[in-house]
């Protein structure tokens, strides 16, 4: 099993979760979180809003994760976890975000998920800088994945060929092999209109 990187639309894959990157009150923001409540339907919303607040404007705190249905999405839920506003590095950032993409692994095992989709959380507004983050999703992933047999597919989602090539040294860096041509011909597309990106150093 490996890491796959793709460049398109996290809301058209056909996987058992996406996860969005939120902010704390879940009711929708910018970005890929504008996407994925567009996408999902007006009862995605609807569904955040019955959660309950762990304190005022806050549902899920940073670091945390909570599950909603898929609505109409071709995804069956939708991870919400909120990643840190970047800083200077030195108010917990790395082990926040780290924490996105492990607790949203636990949560697709506990839910029996056998494939989930990542954004590059916290690289929009929230500043984290890009090859810092993709070093992150890609040490957390290949940990899980090395010993969790569930999720089965794991896919880092790029919104740009800058992204797509950070994924893609930060899972060689981590020790992910390149993948054999006959396994990259025999995986089948989860969406119309995303290109699988080869895992090759860059330069």
């Amino acid at each position: 099993m490996k890491i796959e990187v793709w460049q398109g639309d996290i809301t058209t894959l056909a996987v058992d979760a996406i996860v969005n990157a939120a902010n704390e009150s879940l009711l929708g923001g910018g970005g890929v979180d504008r996407a994925i409540h567009r996408a999902a339907g007006p009862e995605l919303l609807a569904e955040c809003a019955r959660l309950p607040e762990l304190r005022p404007g806050v549902r899920c705190p940073t670091g945390e994760v909570i599950a909603t249905a898929g609505h109409d999405l071709p995804a069956r839920y939708v991870f919400h976890t909120v990643g840190p506003v970047w800083h200077d590095g030195q108010r917990d950032e790395p082990a926040l975000l780290a924490n996105c993409y492990w607790k949203s692994l636990q949560l697709a095992e506990k839910l029996d998920a056998q494939s989930i989709a990542f954004p590059a959380i916290s690289c929009g507004v929230y500043g984290y800088p890009l090859y810092q983050a993709a070093r992150i999703a890609a040490t957390e992933t290949t940990a899980w994945q090395r010993s969790h047999r569930q999720p089965r597919r794991i896919i880092l989602v790029a919104f740009n060929s800058a992204t797509a090539q950070a994924y893609q040294q930060a899972l060689i860096a981590a020790g992910q092999r390149h993948e054999e041509e006959a396994e990259a011909a025999a995986s089948p597309s989860l969406a119309h209109g995303l290109e699988r990106m080869p895992l090759s150093p860059a330069g």
